[in-house]
């Protein structure tokens, strides 16, 4: 549901709206269970102009589908659409795949037996990282009724974030998490210097320390030169170009990101670890336990779903974990039972052989 009133609104697709009523393609839902803040429109107009740009060029890109020309088709966003049966489920975006609704799996698995310790559905067009914390914590929740401690966190790229290490580092963990690809540790040409919270360049000015400031998220500091410092710079053209200053922007975690590459340096197993950890677990659950698809409607109901395939895998590992230690204990006593057999039949001969021939 638009912002503006229902009259404008239909005043503006009147055109679109005659066009559907002589040929419908959508099966109305009977009931909208999405609340008024999830029908309502919150991008912005540069958001929305955004939109009808990457529609245009979506058009004219994919000529070889059919239908991609056609006025109806439509580039579907979180901004301008939302399921009315399930409101919770969200279009994912990613490369090579189909945009529907989705849900998140966010799974949590032990390396050294692969048991799944914890499962969760979230919103699908939300980051990776965002979703970490939660994770952890309710990991950490599941195995402390059984006296375990979480001392190493192993994840891919897409939950890497400064608060995420940080807030790993306050919990006493150590983070093997890779940093995202834009993650830069600074300006090239500069070096930092610690003691005095300031960047030196090449001609030996200070970017100093200005302010903290929230940016998309992050948390970032900002460090400033002077302009008498920049004028007259034999690099000023290509370091600042026609700007007046030079202007430095890093995350405020810059300490905990080189911590945490640091031990990936150290530590490279961790990469062949991970993925020989999770990704066998996601391709069971997906081709084997019916995780390739949510017949239920609503994040609850996805969590459920995960829930039981995650126990089903769990009891599929401890069946084959007993299984194997009963096969090796009967090996083993059957192999006892011989030797016992084999030693005192030996003492038996032995002891005849002395009484018929002494010596």
């Amino acid at each position: 549901m638009p912002e503006e009133s229902l009259e404008e609104h239909l005043r503006q697709v009147r055109h679109i709206s005659a066009g559907d009523k002589e040929k419908p393609f959508l099966r109305q839902a009977k009931e909208n269970k999405a609340s008024e803040k999830e029908r309502t429109v919150t991008a912005s107009k540069s958001e929305l102009q955004g939109l009808k740009s990457r529609q245009a060029k979506w058009q004219k890109d994919q000529t070889e589908r059919p239908g991609a020309s056609n006025k109806r088709s439509k580039y579907t966003s979180n901004k301008t659409h939302y399921s009315p049966t399930d409101p919770d489920a969200r279009i994912s975006v990613k490369p090579g795949k189909a945009r529907k609704l989705n849900y998140f799996s966010q799974l949590a698995v032990d390396i050294d037996k692969h048991v799944i310790t914890h499962i969760q559905a979230d919103f699908a067009d939300s980051k990776d990282n965002l979703f970490l914390q939660s994770l952890v914590s309710k990991t950490q929740h599941n195995l402390a009724k059984e006296g375990l401690v979480i001392e190493n966190i192993l994840a891919d790229a897409g939950y890497s974030s400064g608060e995420n290490y940080a807030w790993l580092e306050s919990k006493n963990m150590k983070s093997y998490i890779p940093p995202h690809g834009t993650y830069k540790g600074g300006p090239a040409g500069f070096e930092y210097i610690e003691d005095g919270n300031y960047w030196l360049c090449k001609n030996g000015k200070h970017v100093t320390f200005r302010r903290q400031k929230v940016e998309k998220g992050t948390l970032k500091d900002y460090y400033f030169t002077s302009r008498k410092d920049c004028k007259g710079c034999p690099f000023r053209t290509e370091c600042i170009g026609k700007s007046h200053e030079k202007r430095i922007g890093v995350t405020a975690y810059r300490k905990e990101y080189e911590r945490n590459n640091a031990r990936i340096k150290k530590d490279k197993w961790h990469k062949g670890k991970r993925m020989g950890t999770v990704e066998p677990v996601f391709g069971t659950l997906i081709n084997f336990l019916g995780m390739r698809k949510v017949n239920t409607r609503g994040k609850s109901a996805a969590t459920k779903c995960m829930l039981m395939a995650a126990t089903a895998y769990n009891l599929k590992k401890l069946l084959k974990y007993g299984t194997k230690k009963r096969k090796t204990l009967a090996a083993a006593k059957a192999k006892l039972r011989e030797k016992f057999i084999s030693f005192f039949g030996n003492c038996s001969l032995q002891y005849k052989a002395q009484l018929a021939f002494p010596n």
